[in-house]
């Protein structure tokens, strides 16, 4: 009996082992997770330059990134720019520095300037209600009032709007009939919840302060931009409208699947439509830093003081994650020595965006890339930046650790997956099992079972067939395994209720 013991002791001993090498062998050759690495802030510019590019080209490779472009600005010069990989993967048509991006929702950072433009020139009061500059369009019905809507809301997303149409519904080619802004406002300015009460990030709210810009200018809101913002800031190859006459053409966009996504425009322009060079996103990040680092005259210090005020102190959801504050048109966040970071991002179908700065050093990075896998790696290139910087990790750095613990639990139910699958084939080679539901286990426990084991394949199955799943773009890679292992445990436990075990 005691010897049986110590066999069985041993034995099972023997199998955890041999589950977790190979759970292990799996993981390893799944798994991107990089260490720190020896960059720090007494490297030379050209020695952090060299560590950065042969990361970015393992990042890239990694991550299945075709197309990536990066500029550094130190003490608010523009110390490097250069561009990585391809803009068109089936024509083997490699990314320039000179290429016009999709920069998604930096654009509402540029637009933000737009709209302090009209402030400082007394046309728009901030907190006025919206409604009193607008002639020519009405807001449609909703359960909640409008009309104390104000502009300083809409760009802190705190308007009570609605996210607004993503994703494949709200990309058109640039050649094809699009609606009008005031017939795409009219199915989307709806309020679902009262003014001022909480931040919710909202597309809309940007659109509409393009119809306000065009109520009060009576421009073409793509014009007025390039005439007021983008030439005197010196962005002579960027603008809110997509050009045929571009070359080189706007790269495709590759989702988080890798299929390409041929040049497409939203009918919304202020949002997230703004098309961009690397160099020409580094000239606005520039502009926007302490007087003593440039030479814009464009807005006063006071108009950049009040946009990187906190207007939202503590943002709720997966936003507030990353992120501490936000201001009119920036994300906020403190590094733990003191200083201030001005920020934005912009993700969209088949393309990602990010810029960071910090206004009193005269520092910043600005990341363009041609895929919707890219988030880690401006995780892991921030990590890289903020360490040259000599500053503390930024907000986004949390993908890393957010992505360690998915592959943590993706191991731990690898490794259940595994357990259950060896104890049903280990029954069925010593004949203890057959296929026959089992009889003798309480009602209690096999409903019990049965209902984890369908809402475990439910929960996965809703998860993989959404139209457009979070974790694909923030983890491209660990929340793949994620779901398969998920559903692994889920289909492992059912099966186990298909066996009955002859008893000796």
């Amino acid at each position: 009996m005691k010897y049986n013991f110590i066999n069985k002791v041993k034995k099972e001993k023997f199998r955890i082992i041999i589950i977790a090498l190979i759970t292990a062998v799996l993981l390893f050759s799944a798994a991107k997770i990089y260490p720190d690495g020896s960059i720090n802030e007494d490297q030379s510019l050209d020695e952090f330059i060299n560590d950065l590019d042969s990361r970015i080209s393992i990042l890239m490779k990694d991550y299945q990134i075709p197309g990536l472009n990066i500029a550094l600005i130190k003490e608010g010069n523009l110390s490097w720019i250069k561009a990585y990989g391809y803009a068109d993967l089936s024509e083997n048509r490699e990314m320039t520095t000179d290429t016009y991006c999709r920069v998604e929702s930096i654009s509402k950072s540029v637009t933000a300037w737009g709209i302090m433009k009209l402030v400082e020139e007394e046309k728009l009061a901030l907190d006025e209600p919206v409604e009193k500059y607008i002639k020519n369009w009405k807001f449609p019905d909703s359960n909640f009032e409008h009309q104390k809507i104000t502009a300083e809301q809409l760009l802190s997303h705190t308007a009570g709007l609605p996210l607004g149409t993503i994703g494949e519904d709200a990309l058109y080619h640039p050649e094809e009939d699009i609606p009008s802004l005031r017939d795409a406002l009219s199915s989307e300015v709806i309020p679902f919840q009262e003014t001022a009460k909480s931040f919710y990030y909202s597309d809309t709210g940007y659109n509409l302060l393009e119809l306000l810009i065009e109520e009060i200018t009576e421009q073409n809101f793509a014009e007025y931009m390039r005439k007021e913002i983008l030439l005197p800031l010196g962005m002579n190859n960027s603008s809110y409208s997509w050009s045929k006459e571009w070359k080189p053409e706007v790269p495709n966009g590759y989702d988080v699947n890798g299929k390409a996504v041929p040049v497409y425009t939203y009918s919304m322009k202020a949002s997230g439509n703004l098309y961009s060079t690397v160099e020409d996103t580094a000239k606005f990040v520039i502009a926007g830093l302490n007087s003593s680092f440039n030479n814009n005259q464009l807005l006063k210090s006071e108009s950049l003081e009040k946009m990187y005020k906190p207007a939202v102190k503590d943002i709720p959801g997966y936003y507030g994650i990353v992120f501490e504050s936000y201001g009119l048109g920036h994300y906020l966040e403190w590094f733990k020595n003191g200083m201030k970071s001005v920020s934005h991002g912009g993700q969209g179908t088949g393309w990602m965006s990010h810029f960071q700065s910090v206004p009193e050093t005269g520092d910043g990075i600005i990341i363009l890339t041609n895929s919707q896998r890219s988030w880690p790696a401006f995780a892991y290139i921030l990590r890289a930046w903020t360490s040259w910087s000599g500053l503390s990790a930024a907000g986004m750095e949390i993908i890393i650790t957010g992505q360690k613990l998915l592959w943590g639990i993706t191991a731990l139910l690898i490794f259940i997956s595994l357990w259950k699958l060896s104890l049903i084939i280990e029954g069925l080679i010593s004949s203890r099992q057959n296929f026959s539901p089992k009889k003798k286990i309480s009602k209690i426990i096999l409903i019990s079972k049965l209902a984890l084991s369908l809402l475990i394949i439910f929960i996965v199955l809703y998860a993989v067939n959404m139209e457009y799943q979070p974790l694909y773009s923030i983890f491209p890679i660990a929340s793949h395994w994620f779901f398969y292992s998920l559903l692994s445990v889920g289909v492992l436990i059912m099966l186990q209720l298909l066996f009955s075990v002859q008893r000796n």
